[in-house]
């Protein structure tokens, strides 16, 4: 071997040493930050009683390897700690009112947030309030049994909370053991859909429009075209700014900005353009988070941290919701907001009603038909503006079930099989939350169709 190629050797050798070291650490890092995020949420805003080490969320398929990683619970601080046999730890901890953060670096101090003045009446019936529905028809009850059922032992679906809501009643319901109609679960990317339905509010009061440009001071450079992005280039997800949404690769950007980053929304706005605004449709979390930064800088520091409550929550008698706020007080509106299934089912409603909640116009008119019109830059226009109008194919999307559905049929989609659909012209709403690690365990459209076929069925003689 010659000098040169011995050196070319030890340099290929040392590269991939570094990138290798650079890998793991990724790894570490984010593998502790996922498992105290999610175990610090689920203990101390869905109030679970887990064991950490074993919990379905930190353990079961594809994160069985978070099983070496381990946790130390602090109920006292409400904080949950992580390290990979003492290595890289990382912790979480409740802020009540904001969820639970990760510490990456230091974590804001927010406002203690107001008592509530909610109009949420627990004996009314829903959605005033949440008196136990009448029994459902049997076809429907028998869909919902199913839809808990594990037919596949390897692939488990782990449906955890069903609501079904006919023409403004809450029709049918039911919970897998150890979940009520009081537990607040996470939506995951159901939050886009939420905020955008936040930002209508907004747009309604003339704070903003679809068509605000030069959003952000860090795109007021001279030359930045970063400055052309619009606001519906962000609901539409066609930014044109560089974001990898590879949850499998822990250097991506969107795992930095939710497990790494303090400040979610900067870290996305920072990203330089890829392609002209407005002219590519490429789904990105971050752009959510960069329109939850748009949102603080319009409201303000003093109105920001109890907008949600104020503008949504409230309004529609939420029993039990949280949107969590990151390390720097930016509320997570790519992924974060927890909350009952029957509040998701009152999101659905308000979705439903065109924006209109008992005679009182909450978002601007016209804002739900803009949400929900397809996006021309989005595969066979299957997405709106953070909403979707077509399922996933892991979701049933590409089956003859999907095909079945009726035409304005929307949906807001998250991780692990969360799911949030409205059928207008069929006066509906289904919400399903439940944790299917492989998200094709659970096929929305197929159950979708047989409850369908179910509310068409003819009552049994007698009832």
């Amino acid at each position: 071997m010659t000098p040169a190629a011995y050196a070319l050797g030890l340099l290929v050798a040392a590269l991939g040493a570094k990138w290798i070291a650079a890998r793991l650490r990724d790894l570490l890092a984010v593998g502790a930050a996922y498992k105290a995020k999610v175990l610090c949420s689920a203990l101390f805003v869905s109030g679970l009683d887990l064991d950490v080490e074993r919990a379905d969320e930190v353990s079961a398929e594809a994160y069985r390897a978070l099983r070496l990683f381990g946790a130390r619970v602090d109920r006292e601080r409400r904080r949950v700690s992580v390290s990979f046999f003492g290595w890289g730890e990382r912790r979480a901890v409740l802020r009540p009112g904001y969820g639970a953060a990760l510490e990456a670096g230091p974590v804001a101090l927010l406002p203690p947030p107001p008592p509530r003045a909610s109009t949420h009446r627990a004996d009314a019936p829903w959605p005033a309030g949440d008196a136990t529905p009448t029994a459902p028809p049997a076809a429907v009850a028998r869909v919902l049994k199913d839809a808990f059922a594990e037919h596949e032992p390897r692939r488990k679906r782990r449906t955890r909370a069903i609501v079904v809501v006919q023409n403004g009643k809450l029709l049918a319901e039911a919970y897998a053991p150890g979940f009520t109609p009081a537990t607040p679960l996470c939506g995951w990317s159901m939050t886009k859909s939420a905020f955008a339905v936040l930002l209508g509010g907004l747009i309604g009061e003339g704070r903003l429009s679809a068509s605000s440009r030069g959003l952000l001071p860090q795109w007021a450079g001279p030359g930045d075209r970063r400055a052309d992005i619009t606001l519906e280039d962000l609901l539409r997800m066609r930014s044109g700014l560089l974001f990898s949404e590879i949850y499998s690769d822990m250097s991506s950007d969107v795992n930095r900005m939710l497990f790494v980053e303090p400040d979610a929304g900067a870290f996305a706005a920072a990203r330089p353009l890829e392609a002209p605004p407005g002219a590519r449709w490429q789904y990105a979390s971050g752009t959510s988070n960069i329109l939850s930064l748009i949102a603080r800088r319009t409201l303000g520091e003093r109105d920001y941290p109890d907008w949600p409550r104020r503008a949504l929550f409230e309004p529609l008698g939420f029993s039990d919701a949280t949107l969590e706020a990151d390390a720097s007080g930016t509320f997570v509106a790519s992924s974060y907001l927890f909350a009952t299934a029957r509040d998701w089912a009152r999101l659905g409603l308000l979705m439903a009603q065109d924006g209109v909640w008992d005679g009182r116009r909450l978002l601007a008119e016209g804002w739900v038909r803009f949400l929900t019109t397809p996006t021309p830059q989005s595969p066979q226009g299957r997405y709106g503006a953070h909403w979707w109008l077509k399922l996933s194919k892991e979701l049933g999307g590409q089956t003859a079930a999907a095909a079945r559905l009726p035409a304005d049929a929307f949906h807001a989609l998250g991780h692990e099989g969360q799911c949030l659909t409205v059928i207008a012209s069929r006066g509906l709403v289904v919400v399903r939350l439940g944790l299917s690690i492989d998200i094709s365990a659970w096929d929305h459209a197929a159950f979708l169709d047989e409850l369908l076929s179910a509310l068409d069925a003819p009552a049994a003689p007698g009832l």
